[in-house]
C-alpha cells in the first residue's frame, strides 16, 4: 500500500514539475514573503502548510495545533479557534534567513481541490449563508456591477448573489472588487513552480493521502486526519453532481472562459477538463 502512495506521489510532483518547465512559471524566482505569506509553519515536526481555502484546510490547521502540542485532539477545537485564534505561525511572519532555512529543511506540502468544485463549495458557503463579510463586500459590488434593475434591498445588503453573477465578476478583467484567497489560483497561493513542494495531497482521495503524511512525518499513531465538515455540517458537501448542476445554469462561454482561468491548475494538479 505504501508503495503504491509513494508512486502516486511521484506521479504528482512529476506532472507539476513539467507543467511549470513547460510554461516557464515562475521559474528562478526571487521567493520574497508574499509567495510564502500562505504558508503555516509547524515547527515540532518540521513541517510546511500551504493553505487552499474549500480543501480540506480548517481540519488540516487542526492537525497541525495538535502536532504542535497546542490541543490533545483535532474535535476539541472550534472552527473560530483555527481561523481566528493565530496560534500557528506562518512563514512570511519569519525573517530571511528563518524562511530559508524552513523551505530547505522541512516537509513541504499542499492539498488541492478539483478546481470547478472548489470554486461552488466557497460560492455555496460565502453566498448562500448570512456572512458579514463576503455580502457587504463582494455581494454589493457583485449586484450592483452585474444585476439589471436590482432592488434596493439587494444593494443595501449584498445578500442573495447568484451563481452566474458570481462568475461573471470572477471573469471580469475589471472587476469591481478584488480578488479572494477561497477562490484564487492554487498557483498564485502557493507558487508551486518557485517552491519545490514535497508532498501533493487531493482532497478527492484526502483520507487516504493525509494518513500517509502523517505517517511520512512520524506523527503520533493516534493521530488521525478528522473527516467532520466544519461549518453547515447538515449540508451536503460539495459533489461532482451538485457541482454540475450550478454550472447548468452558465452559457458555453462562460463554462469555457471558466476553464481557462484555472486552465494551470487543471493542468498542473493533473485533473480532467470537466
Amino acid at each position: 500500500k505504501w508503495r503504491s502512495l509513494y508512486q502516486i506521489q511521484r506521479e504528482r510532483k512529476r506532472v507539476m514539475r513539467e507543467t511549470c518547465s513547460k510554461y516557464k512559471s515562475n521559474n528562478r524566482r526571487i521567493i520574497t514573503p508574499y509567495h510564502v505569506s500562505r504558508i503555516f509553519v509547524e515547527d515540532k515536526y518540521r513541517v510546511l502548510y500551504c493553505e487552499v481555502p474549500k480543501a480540506g484546510c480548517s481540519n488540516w490547521k487542526r492537525v497541525l495545533m495538535v502536532l504542535n502540542g497546542l490541543a490533545s485532539s483535532t474535535k476539541d477545537i472550534q472552527h473560530n479557534t483555527v481561523h481566528y485564534g493565530n496560534y500557528l505561525k506562518r512563514l512570511d511572519g519569519f525573517d530571511h534567513k528563518g524562511i530559508y532555512h524552513r523551505l530547505n529543511t522541512y516537509t513541504k506540502m499542499l492539498f488541492i481541490r478539483e478546481p470547478f468544485e472548489k470554486l461552488v463549495s466557497a460560492f455555496r458557503d460565502k453566498f448562500e449563508h448570512p456572512n458579514n463579510y463576503y455580502h457587504p463586500v463582494f455581494g454589493k459590488a457583485i449586484i450592483s456591477r452585474y444585476r439589471v434593475n436590482a432592488t434596493k434591498e439587494a444593494l443595501r445588503t449584498g445578500s442573495g448573489v447568484k451563481f452566474k453573477e458570481f462568475i461573471q465578476y470572477l471573469l471580469d478583467v475589471h472587476r469591481p472588487v478584488g480578488m479572494d484567497i477561497h477562490w484564487d489560483h492554487v498557483n498564485r497561493l502557493c507558487s508551486p513552480c518557485l517552491i519545490d513542494y514535497d508532498f501533493v495531497g487531493k482532497f478527492e482521495s484526502m483520507e487516504e493521502d493525509a494518513n500517509f503524511f502523517l505517517h511520512l512525518i512520524g506523527a503520533p499513531q493516534n493521530l488521525t486526519f478528522p473527516t467532520f465538515k466544519d461549518r453547515h455540517s447538515n449540508e451536503e458537501r460539495t459533489t461532482t453532481k451538485i457541482t454540475q448542476q450550478y454550472f447548468a445554469q452558465l452559457s458555453p462561454s462562460q463554462r469555457q472562459r471558466s476553464y481557462d482561468f484555472y486552465y494551470m491548475d487543471y493542468l498542473m494538479f493533473n485533473y480532467s477538463k470537466p
